[in-house]
C-alpha cells in the first residue's frame, strides 16, 4: 500500500498552535504507512498580501497550494481571533480555488485545531470557520470523539469539533497533559482515516 501523506498546516503567533501541530504529527506517525508533512503559514497584512519573507527564518517551510493538492489528509490549525481563523489561514484557503475547481481534496479527511487565550474565546467557532471552506472542497470532516476519555476530563482545551488549547498567557507556557494526548489522538485518527480511504 502506498504512503498516506497528512498535511499538518498551521499559523502560530505565540507558539501554542505550533506545539499542537508537533503533537498532531506525532499522532500521525503512529499509523503504519502514514507520514506527516508539517508546514507553517507566514504573516499576512490586512490587504491580504503576504508580508513575511519568501523563506522562513526558522521552523517549518511555508505552505504552498501544491502541498494541499498532494495531501491524502489534512489537519489545519489557527489561533482564535474573535471566534474565527486568523487572516493567514484564511488567505491560504482563499488561494486553494484552483484545486477546488478540479476536486483534488474531495473525499479526503480533514480536521482542525485551535488555541484561544480565554476559556470562552471562540475555540469551537474557530474550528468551524476552518471547516466550512473544507466542506466546500468536499473533504470529510473528522472531529474528536468522546471515546478519547481526556476529552471528558480536560479542564483546559478539548472539544469534539477538534482539539484545542487554552492559552491564558501571551507567552507559550506549554500544553496540558490532556491537550497533548488529544492532539496525538487527533493526528492518529486523521491518519487512520486517510489510509483507509486511500485504499478505495
Amino acid at each position: 500500500m502506498s504512503q498516506a501523506n497528512i498535511l499538518v498546516v498551521f499559523y502560530s503567533r505565540h507558539g501554542s498552535v505550533a506545539a499542537m501541530a508537533k503533537h498532531i504529527a506525532r499522532g500521525v506517525q503512529k499509523v503504519p504507512n502514514a507520514h506527516a508533512v508539517i508546514r507553517q503559514l507566514p504573516e499576512a497584512s490586512f490587504s491580504h498580501e503576504q508580508t513575511s519573507p519568501a523563506l522562513p527564518e526558522d521552523g517549518y517551510p511555508y505552505c504552498e497550494v501544491e502541498d494541499f493538492a498532494a495531501c491524502d489528509g489534512l489537519a489545519i490549525g489557527s489561533p482564535s481571533y474573535f471566534g474565527s481563523m486568523a487572516a493567514p489561514v484564511k488567505l491560504m484557503l482563499d488561494q486553494t480555488s484552483p484545486i477546488w475547481m478540479s476536486g483534488q481534496l474531495a473525499d479526503k479527511p480533514a480536521c482542525g485545531f485551535a488555541s484561544a487565550s480565554t476559556m470562552h474565546g471562540g475555540h469551537e467557532m474557530t474550528i468551524q470557520s476552518m471547516m466550512i471552506p473544507l466542506l466546500h472542497h468536499g473533504m470529510i470532516w473528522a472531529g474528536l470523539p468522546y471515546k478519547n476519555k481526556d476529552l471528558i476530563h480536560t479542564a483546559t482545551g478539548g472539544t469534539p469539533y477538534g482539539v484545542t488549547h487554552f492559552a491564558p498567557h501571551t507567552q507559550y507556557t506549554g500544553l496540558s497533559d490532556e491537550e497533548i494526548a488529544l492532539c496525538e489522538a487527533q493526528g492518529q485518527r486523521i491518519a487512520e482515516l486517510a489510509t483507509k480511504l486511500k485504499k478505495h
